[in-house]
C-alpha cells in the first residue's frame, strides 16, 4: 500500500470518528419544549439499570412547577445488591460529601438525616418503580444522585430549574 493510500484511509477513519463523536455528543444534550415549562405539572421518567447508570444526566423543569418523577429500575438485581434511588439536593450541597454520609445510613435506606434534601424516592430493586411528587425549587442548578453505596460516581446529574 502506498503512503498516499494509507494517509487517505487515516483521514477517512478520522472523519468517521469525528462524525460519530459529534452525533453522540448531541444525543446527550437536553432539549425541552419551552411550553412544558409553562405547565403547572411536569412528568419525568427516569430509568436506572444494573450498570449503575441513570438514562438522563440532566433534568429541566420550571420554577415552582409540580414535578411528578417516576424512577424505574430496569435491571434485574435485588435492592440489597443493586438498589437505586433518586435524591435531589438543595443548592450548594456537596454531592460527593453527601454520598459519603449516605453510604453510612443503611438503617434509613441510605438517606442520611438532613434538612438539605429537596426530595427523594424510596430505594428500589430490579423490576421495581417508585414515584414522588414535589414542588420545583427556585431557579438554579441542583444536584441529583443515587445514594446506594458506591453509586454516586456514575449515578448523578443536574436538575436545572428555569
Amino acid at each position: 500500500m502506498t503512503t498516499r493510500k494509507i494517509l487517505f484511509l487515516i483521514l477517512i477513519c478520522f472523519i468517521g470518528f469525528q462524525a460519530c463523536k459529534n452525533s453522540s455528543d448531541k444525543s446527550s444534550e437536553t432539549s425541552i419544549d419551552p411550553e412544558l415549562l409553562k405547565k403547572d405539572t411536569i412528568h419525568i421518567n427516569l430509568k436506572a439499570d444494573d450498570k449503575m447508570k441513570f438514562d438522563k444526566k440532566e433534568l429541566v423543569v420550571g420554577e415552582n412547577q409540580i414535578v411528578v418523577l417516576k424512577l424505574q429500575h430496569t435491571g434485574k438485581m435485588s435492592v440489597e445488591t443493586m438498589g437505586h434511588n433518586f435524591v435531589l439536593l438543595d443548592e450548594g450541597v456537596s454531592a460527593s460529601r453527601f454520598a459519603q454520609r449516605a453510604a453510612q445510613a443503611r438503617a434509613t435506606d441510605y438517606i442520611p438525616e438532613s434538612n438539605r434534601i429537596i426530595a427523594h424516592t424510596d430505594l428500589i430493586g430490579g423490576g421495581e418503580s417508585t414515584e414522588i411528587t414535589f414542588k420545583a425549587p427556585a431557579k438554579g442548578s441542583y444536584d441529583f444522585l443515587c445514594t446506594f453505596p458506591g453509586h454516586f460516581a456514575s449515578m448523578n446529574g443536574k436538575f436545572l430549574v428555569k
